[in-house]
């Protein structure tokens, strides 16, 4: 079973923004650094691209964000 849950590392600690479910005590754990951004432009998207995927991407913020979708953040635990 994986589990992610977010953090943030500060004065090595890791501090957790939400409490982790169904973990056990001294269970193994593997942490990945995630960078705060991202080059676009390395990615070969410009502003323009940007702009057009924001603006696509939006028309789904409200089914994102909405409480039935949480069942998805822990998919694999109703398997």
């Amino acid at each position: 079973m994986l589990t992610s849950v977010r953090g943030i590392y500060r004065k090595g600690q890791i501090e957790f923004r939400e409490k982790p479910k169904n973990i056990e005590e001294e269970m193994s754990v593997i942490i990945t650094f995630i960078s705060p951004s991202i080059d676009l432009h390395e990615r070969g998207i410009d502003k323009k691209q940007v702009q057009l995927l924001r603006e696509q991407l939006s028309a789904f913020a409200d089914d994102w964000d909405s409480p039935e979708m949480s069942i998805y953040d822990d998919y694999d635990a109703y398997i």
